[in-house]
């Protein structure tokens, strides 16, 4: 009978009755908690330089913004007129309606979007400087100083439908 508190770590226990995979004594799996620590303090040791551009940051402020309830597009009505070119060429601008001030550790985001009627229009706005100060912190790594946000038009369906893009 073998004492289970005698056992070692150079003991391996076998357990064939298992059909869970197993990884080898000493080998860390690539998707395990350690393996990005220690992916992370390469990361750290590396030298070189990042550099994330205006357009990929707008892109990530634009598509948080756009996930938020109320907000019907994004952008004023003369870039959604050429939004909706782009649309029917089958391209699209993620970064309508999105200026960003992008510097070395912080970025400055301006919204400018179309509500969708029925929604109060100040929780739009702050649902929506939640979500992209999230997604921009999260994402692009950088400190969000302000996001600001204009509400330009509301949208009220039935009636400026035909008018999307003619403001």
């Amino acid at each position: 009978m073998v004492d289970d508190n005698a056992r070692t770590e150079s003991t391996p226990v076998i357990d064939s009755g298992s059909d869970a995979q197993t990884e080898p004594i000493g080998e860390i799996s690539k998707n395990s908690p350690e393996t990005a620590r220690a992916q992370q303090a390469a990361a750290q040791d590396a030298t070189g330089r990042t550099t994330i551009s205006d357009i990929a940051v707008a892109k990530v402020a634009g598509i948080a913004a756009r996930k938020v309830e109320g907000v019907f597009a994004l952008g004023s009505g003369t870039s959604r007129a050429l939004g909706a070119l782009r649309d029917a060429v089958g391209s699209s601008d993620l970064a309508q309606g999105v200026h960003v001030e992008v510097g070395e550790t912080q970025v400055a985001v301006d919204i400018n979007l179309v509500a969708s009627y029925g929604n109060p229009l100040q929780d739009v706005a702050g649902q929506v400087r939640a979500a992209v100060y999230t997604a921009v912190q999260a994402l692009v790594g950088l400190d969000v100083i302000e996001v600001n946000v204009e509400i330009n038009d509301v949208h009220v369906p039935g009636v400026n439908d035909g008018k999307q893009g003619t403001n």
